[in-house]
């Protein structure tokens, strides 16, 4: 009778060897079990927030973002392909060491054997080609970071503490994490290789590495092979069994804390910001902190997408989204007492607090506040973040907390003293709001005593500064030439209050919401449209949870729909080389990149897009409330950078922008660049009203 396929799982191993692997293996379990409980215990004393809520969509979204490895390798070929193949090389791999116990340990004593016949040479085939997938991606990652060393995987901080920091075990703890993984990959085709070239049977072709390996070593003698796999054996077993023991303390948590953050993750946090704590204004402890911001902690693997793509970080600021992750998580484990054993390590002489008890201000002593005050707000940091981490959200309620305590810079409390009493950030009369409308060859609608099919939510910088004066004029004219029916509130309008928001004063932006809220309930209108991004996040995402809920579009959007419908003749094509600039509230925010294409190619432009375009778009670094603050601490400022980006495609004549802010920005970057010969900076409506022939 033929051989039946299958192997010895103790194969060598006496009684008494196979009682240690057994107490060995209860050991390791238990110093998992006691590190993921104290990893539990943490997040339980995080304030509560549901994030439970659609759950089956939750996991079913995880999953898919896990199982393709769809947000890993967005961004990142390489790296996406080595962290793919080990993904599933050690999925495979783990379900295969499941089967052998369950088989062993369980089924056997029941007269049952699933590893043998058909299906354990198809098992066997399985593993050993994933096994060999899984020891390239792991061959790949060391490449990455011992070779090609890309600036994310640079674990400099932004904040130098003064050279008073070690994150060495940074390092070592990636390196461990590869090196065992290599380990175990390596020692287990050796012990199959050894086990093989015992007896070589024929069926065992079905494990192709296993039997090339055991044909190169099958003429050793008997007692060699045997104590050869004896070795090898132990020395597997132990590298699995120190794996498992090191999860919990070590970058390997990730395999949990990354797959729960990406069930509980709210893509829409950033776009509508939750509110302070009950009872509080901002974060001022680490007990302020929800089980969800203390899981975002643990769950960064310190990839260092958030800090190359951080508009801030490249300014030059001490601001690292990172770096504020990995700063929290770090004083978080100090003070709630979870184990963290290759940390970064504070020496004396840097800014670090020198105790973790509770009463130490997060805002203050941990993310000193010219870090925090050098976000722009743009989610750059969020939207490359592969497992779901919510930077923003926890910048900004550490924001409220400085407000409450008056650590702002005196410019940004001016613009706030302004918003309050004015509702403009320039401190000009609300009966001065709609003076941009004389000079227009028609009346605009008040959409307060008239109705109207589209209300324009004009916004402070396209009311008041008289650069964007202009332009909000070739808007109207525009508008009027395509016959649209719309109007504007006058001295009813006031600053949305989107940017005031990411400020963290969230008592003025609530003062401005009501009041704007008030003004569009006595408007009658169908639909809001708006020049200005920010307006637009705060029209359609944040006003909606104050009861306030109307179809809210961006100009662009609606000039798109005037183009495609025949109601403005742009027969006559521009021809000019331009490159556009995505806006940061209207790209990566609210997910609009076609419209403004959409009318570049109907006016006939030749687009050349900048390297960093899209939802991938760099900022111009108003956001944020950061074009009311002293920007002095930047090195160079992000809108010269997006400047000479633009200039090094090029011929481009224009660069094209659709938010006021941009044109600002952009605007003075040309100037201090002395680039005005090179390249003019013009709003996408600019155009159009060349194009129709309209006087600019």
């Amino acid at each position: 009778m033929p051989e039946q396929p299958t192997r010895e799982i103790f194969l060598h191993l006496d009684p008494w060897m196979q009682g240690v692997f057994y107490a060995a293996a209860a050991i390791a379990s238990a110093v998992f079990l006691y590190g993921f409980w104290k990893r539990w215990k943490k997040y339980r004393s995080g304030r509560k927030e549901n994030r439970f809520d659609r759950l089956g969509q939750r996991v079913a979204r995880a999953a898919v973002a896990i199982l393709t490895n769809s947000t890993v390798r967005r961004g990142e070929t390489f790296g996406g392909i080595a962290h793919g193949l080990i993904l599933w090389g050690f999925i495979v791999l783990f379900i295969g060491t499941c089967i052998v116990a369950f088989d062993h340990d369980f089924l056997r004593f029941f007269g049952v054997k699933l590893l043998k016949g058909d299906f354990y040479l198809g098992f066997s085939l399985a593993l050993d080609v994933f096994g060999v997938l899984f020891l390239a991606g792991l061959v790949m990652m060391i490449v990455r970071r011992a070779v090609l060393r890309p600036p994310a995987l640079d674990y400099a901080r932004a904040d130098a503490q003064g050279g008073k920091v070690d994150r060495s075990g940074f390092v070592t703890d990636d390196m461990i994490f590869v090196w065992l993984l290599l380990v175990i990959g390596v020692t287990g085709y050796a012990v199959e290789g050894l086990r093989i070239a015992q007896t070589m049977p024929d069926f065992e072709r079905w494990s192709p590495v296993g039997y090339a390996l055991a044909g190169t070593v099958n003429g050793l003698a008997a007692d060699t092979l045997f104590d050869a796999h004896l070795w090898s054996w132990w020395i597997h077993g132990i590298a699995v069994f120190g794996f498992i023991a090191y999860i919990p303390f070590s970058k390997m948590m990730h395999i949990f804390t990354d797959a729960a953050n990406l069930v509980f993750t709210n893509e829409g946090a950033a776009r509508a910001l939750p509110p302070p704590p009950e009872g509080s204004v901002g974060y001022a402890t680490v007990a302020d902190f929800t089980w969800k911001e203390l899981l975002d902690f643990d769950a960064c693997t310190k990839c260092g997408r958030c800090h190359v793509s951080c508009p801030a970080n490249a300014a030059g600021t001490t601001l690292s989204p990172r770096d504020v992750i990995l700063d929290l998580r770090t004083f978080a484990n100090d003070a709630l007492g979870t184990p963290e054993l290759l940390k970064q390590r504070f020496r004396a002489g840097s800014k670090w607090p020198a105790s973790a008890n509770g009463d130490v201000d997060v805002a203050a002593d941990v993310i000193r506040p010219e870090t925090l005050w050098s976000c722009t707000t743009c989610m750059a940091c969020m939207e490359q973040c592969p497992v779901g981490i919510e930077h923003l959200t926890s910048i900004v309620q550490l924001r409220r907390r400085l407000v409450d305590r008056g650590k702002l810079d005196d410019n940004l409390q001016g613009a706030l003293m302004s918003l309050g009493d004015y509702g403009n950030s320039f401190g000009q009369s609300p009966k001065k709001r709609a003076k941009w409308t004389k000079g227009l060859s028609f009346k605009v609608k008040d959409a307060r005593k008239e109705p109207v099919e589209l209300l324009w939510f004009v916004g402070d910088f396209a009311s008041y500064d008289p650069r964007i004066q202009d332009l909000s004029r070739q808007v109207a004219e525009v508008f009027h030439a395509a016959g649209v029916d719309f109007g504007i509130l006058y001295d009813a309008e006031r600053n949305a209050g989107n940017d005031v928001r990411r400020v963290g004063e969230e008592g003025l932006f609530e003062m401005l919401a009501e009041e704007n809220a008030k003004a569009l309930g006595d408007a009658e209108f169908q639909e809001i449209v708006t020049t200005d991004p920010h307006t637009l996040n705060a029209l359609r995402n944040e006003y909606p949870a104050l009861g306030v809920e109307h179809p809210t579009h961006h100009y662009t959007g609606v000039l798109a729909k005037l183009i495609a419908d025949g109601k403005l003749d742009l027969s006559r094509k521009l021809g000019h080389r331009v490159t556009y600039h995505d806006p940061c509230y209207l790209a990566r925010y609210n997910g609009e990149v076609d419209a403004p294409r959409e009318v570049m190619r109907a006016l006939g432009l030749d687009l050349v897009d900048m390297p960093r375009c899209g939802v991938n778009t760099f900022c111009c670094g108003a956001g944020g409330g950061r074009i009311w603050m002293d920007t002095s601490n930047e090195v160079k400022r992000t809108s010269e950078q997006r400047i000479e980006e633009a200039l090094a495609l090029g011929g481009v004549r224009y660069f094209v922008t659709a938010c006021p802010k941009d044109y600002t920005m952009y605007s003075d970057a040309v100037k201090t660049l002395g680039k005005e010969a090179d390249i003019e900076v013009k709003d996408l409506i600019e155009l159009v009203a060349e194009a129709l022939g309209e006087p600019s």
